[in-house]
């Protein structure tokens, strides 16, 4: 134990694998990973074994120092699943746990992977920061912005080091199109959209309640959610789409790229914040959350507007996703593709075309597998044991979601809202009271 805890310290990393896809087989794992000794070995305990959960866990497991240790999910046919496809690449099977807190509870786990439904992330979080582990917690960090608070309250009085899973901040194109914004090339940035055209989301059928699939701790599964009958609507990869659990397309996707707008106009919380949408597309499916929504935030000297549509591409400048940082002089244009600059026209008049304001640049693509990336850099912070040279650390994750929830509150209550930031509140019964979630079944939210 000694070793290890002075490895996670001191030691140095062999990393490979950066080029890979996100998603790859795990039959690869094998041929990337290296003999290292036991007792060099930093320990790792994933809670939530399915989606980007076992995604970050496979990244971690590139790096060769890395061993996963335990596995936990209230699904023991995930579990299952996922300890097959470790066993094909030669890793053995880790010790299985149904309740998080009892994995918790193992003094030789270092690191704690959060990769559940977002309503369980701030327990989770919490609970492991305190029992001394390094946490990788899977984005929106909070299902509601009271959680968010306790979180950052949590991490800041704490000396572990968090990392979010907003993985971008470590995928070099989207660090170089910032560093453009920030040169000043673009001119006063006035305006920013984001948004997420989702064309592979169809309605989701009205079915029945039902039993519980066999092997499902139901009752874990839900946590401090409202206590509800089971259907299979909300469970695994669709509880995106119920308020209980998440918040949606405008949290699910927008912490992603709200995050980059803020990174780029060094931005935290808005003035104001307004929202129009609905269930436009798929009115009588069984989702709770709008798969039309368009939110616009005001800030000192820009505006920001997000908009999401699910069952179609059709978004701005020919990009499914994106940013866009729109200036006097040019417009940057940023996806998970690559970045480009679109240049404003220098007239003088209507009927005058002097040229482009600025030189153009073509696009630049993608180098390098931004989440690899975003682990690799997560195990260095651990090693050195300083929270600085986290690429995500929680108060990133904070804003990107803190501002996400303020959409989905002006759409509940569709009334343009005005943050008070000294106070971290509306100073609007209805608004204010949705900045808080409700726990149900004996759980308490952590205070902040």
């Amino acid at each position: 134990m000694g070793t290890r805890r002075q490895f996670i310290r001191k030691g140095s990393l062999y990393t490979v694998g950066m080029g890979t896809s996100l998603f790859f087989p795990t039959e690869i794992l094998a041929s990337l990973r290296r003999t290292v000794s036991p007792n060099d070995k930093i320990q790792v305990g994933l809670i939530g074994c399915n989606g980007m959960g076992f995604a970050d866990l496979t990244s971690l497991l590139k790096n060769s120092e890395v061993e996963v240790v335990a596995l936990c999910d209230v699904d023991e046919n995930v579990l299952r699943a996922k300890t097959a496809d470790l066993e094909k690449a030669n890793i053995k099977k880790p010790k299985w746990y149904t309740d998080y807190r009892k994995m918790l509870d193992d003094k030789d786990i270092d690191i704690v992977i959060v990769g559940t439904p977002d309503h369980w992330h701030c327990l989770q979080l919490v609970d492991a920061v305190d029992a001394g582990k390094d946490v990788y917690c899977e984005k929106p960090i909070a299902n509601s912005i009271a959680e968010c608070e306790a979180m950052l309250s949590a991490v800041d009085t704490s000396d572990r080091m968090v990392q979010i899973g907003q993985w971008q901040r470590s995928q070099p194109h989207f660090v170089d199109a910032i560093n453009y914004v920030h040169s000043g090339k673009l001119g006063q940035i006035r305006l920013v959209k984001t948004w997420a055209y989702q064309g592979w989301m169809k309605s989701i059928p009205q079915v029945p309640n039902g039993p519980a699939p066999e092997g499902v701790d139901y009752k874990m599964w839900l946590g401090p959610a409202q206590d509800r009958p089971f259907n299979k609507n909300r469970f695994h990869f669709d509880f995106r789409w119920f308020w209980d659990y998440a918040g949606g397309l405008m949290t699910d996707w927008g912490v992603h790229l709200i995050d980059y707008a803020l990174y780029g106009m060094k931005a935290s919380t808005p003035k104001s914040v307004m929202a129009m949408g609905g269930k436009f597309a798929y009115p009588n499916d069984a989702a709770e959350t709008p798969d039309t929504l368009q939110t616009v935030y005001e800030f000192d000297g820009f505006s920001l507007l997000w908009e999401h549509a699910n069952g179609i591409d059709g978004g701005n400048y020919g990009r499914n996703h994106g940013i866009a940082f729109i200036g006097n002089n040019g417009t940057l244009v940023l996806d998970r593709g690559g970045w480009e600059v679109i240049p404003e026209k220098n007239r003088p008049n209507w009927s005058e075309d002097l040229g482009p304001k600025i030189a153009g640049v073509g696009l630049q693509t993608v180098k390098a597998n931004g989440l690899d990336l975003h682990t690799v850099n997560f195990l260095e912070a651990i090693k050195k044991r300083d929270k600085s040279i986290l690429n995500a650390p929680i108060k990133v994750g904070y804003d990107a979601a803190v501002v996400s929830h303020m959409g989905n509150v002006a759409y509940k209550t569709g009334e343009r809202l005005f943050w008070d930031a000294q106070k971290g509140q509306f100073n609007h019964k209805e608004a204010d009271a949705l900045l808080t979630n409700e726990y149900h079944n004996g759980w308490k939210m952590p205070k902040k």
